[in-house]
């Protein structure tokens, strides 16, 4: 349901990461990243931070007309039935992964326009019972690279393109794919790199890079927040 007239800005909701080091607010704080803000602005959305609390996710997300997904730390092994925790996982934060995963399941299950990026492609991956690789042989952190974009799908009608460069930062990737999800990017070692749901009720797209990194400068990255912006008006 489209919740804006058509002169304001689509309400982009982006749950805020934990962060303990913004001294400059005198308190530990909730975040999220400038550049990210920055690309749904351009795209034409109003960008609002929530804040991760237990509660009616669904009645929360009413009042948005889509939802983003950031980066971030990594979810809790057990969350994907993991027995151990590789010694690499870092930033686990039992509030943040409750919040996300209700938050990707209230998207999909609403039709609620939805963007994930990297942590947020696991966690929609990881919300429809697929797991996660914990750490990867030779992880993508501080890497740009090309990826393969399957021709057809929602991402390759955002970006333009079938391949691109993408900038990365994450140590582990999908292992066994959610219920319902099809890989719609590979890089060249075989790392899924963006998931959609065929059949989902509203628009939906995750990429396990950063588009943000680049989007002011790279047509292809920006598009995936103009895409969602236009999913929801």
């Amino acid at each position: 349901m489209n919740r804006t007239s058509s002169s304001a800005r689509p309400l982009i909701a982006i749950p805020a990461r934990f962060s303990a080091t913004t001294s400059a607010l005198r308190y530990a704080a909730e975040v999220n990243a400038r550049a990210l803000i920055e690309a749904v602005w351009r795209a034409g959305g109003e960008p609002a931070s929530i804040h991760p609390a237990a509660g009616d996710v669904p009645a929360r997300l009413a009042r948005f007309d889509g939802v983003l997904l950031p980066g971030g730390g990594d979810l809790a092994p057990h969350r994907y039935g993991a027995g151990d925790t590789h010694a690499a996982v870092y930033d686990v934060d039992d509030l943040q992964d409750t919040f996300d995963l209700q938050v990707a399941r209230a998207a999909l299950d609403s039709g609620l326009p939805l963007l994930a990026v990297c942590r947020g492609l696991q966690v929609v991956n990881v919300a429809l019972g697929g797991t996660l690789e914990q750490h990867m042989d030779s992880d993508h952190r501080h890497l740009v690279h090309p990826v393969t974009i399957r021709r057809g799908t929602l991402l390759e009608r955002a970006t333009g393109a079938e391949k691109t460069d993408v900038s990365c930062y994450h140590h582990q990737r999908v292992d066994r794919l959610g219920e319902g999800l099809t890989a719609t990017a590979h890089a060249a070692d075989g790392t899924v790199e963006a998931l959609e749901l065929p059949g989902a009720q509203g628009w939906f797209t995750a990429v396990q890079w950063h588009p943000e990194d680049t989007a002011h400068e790279d047509r292809a990255q920006q598009g995936l927040f103009d895409a969602l912006v236009r999913a929801a008006r």
